[in-house]
């Protein structure tokens, strides 16, 4: 087997990322769609994959940023100005994760709990905003957060799995280095 660039890695993961956002966000909302139409609240992967992504890849989340609203509106059949406002806000998440730093919140719980709380928020927040320019109220922002709370529990419980998992909830760039530096060290 040949070895494969590291640009080749980051293009395979991302796009695995995005497959696995893309199916499992459509199927949740269908569900929810067809089993429980009436609830008043929502369930969505976009934060939990989003926190891991963005640990693995940093800014390039964007795309499942976007992608995450994409699928989450297109099965539900939503509005072109909903398709903006949850494409676009959801990209407010990314901003956060940098002032704590990887490592700290890889590691440390309750940093790590902080990061997801904040994506979540920086999620919910971006989809207000924006859903001003289209008229939304100043009072939604309650709506935005309370109908989504599910979706911040269902990303703490898969972010604290995937710490568990060794690469998973890393930087990749500095997993490779790590691991081929113990490759090299048993190989000695």
């Amino acid at each position: 087997m040949s070895n494969i660039s590291f640009k080749q890695y980051r293009a395979i993961d991302l796009v695995i990322w995005l497959v696995i956002l893309s199916v499992f966000e459509s199927v949740t909302v269908m569900a929810a769609s067809k089993w429980f139409p009436g609830e008043l609240y929502t369930l969505s992967q976009t934060v939990a994959v989003l926190c891991i992504v963005m640990m693995r890849w940093g800014g390039y989340a964007v795309f499942h940023a976007v992608t995450g609203g994409l699928f989450f509106c297109l099965v539900q059949g939503a509005s072109a100005e909903q398709f903006v406002v949850y494409c676009v806000g959801n990209c407010l998440a990314l901003v956060l994760y940098r002032a704590v730093g990887k490592e700290k919140i890889r590691s440390g719980f309750c940093w790590t709990m902080l990061f997801v709380v904040l994506a979540f928020c920086g999620a919910q927040l971006g989809r207000w905003l924006v859903s001003l320019i289209f008229g939304g109220s100043f009072d939604s922002v309650v709506t935005f957060f309370l109908a989504d709370s599910l979706s911040l529990v269902y990303a703490v419980v898969v972010v604290l799995i995937s710490r568990r998992v060794d690469g998973l909830f890393e930087d990749q760039k500095s997993y490779l280095v790590r691991t081929e530096a113990e490759r090299r060290k048993e190989n000695l």
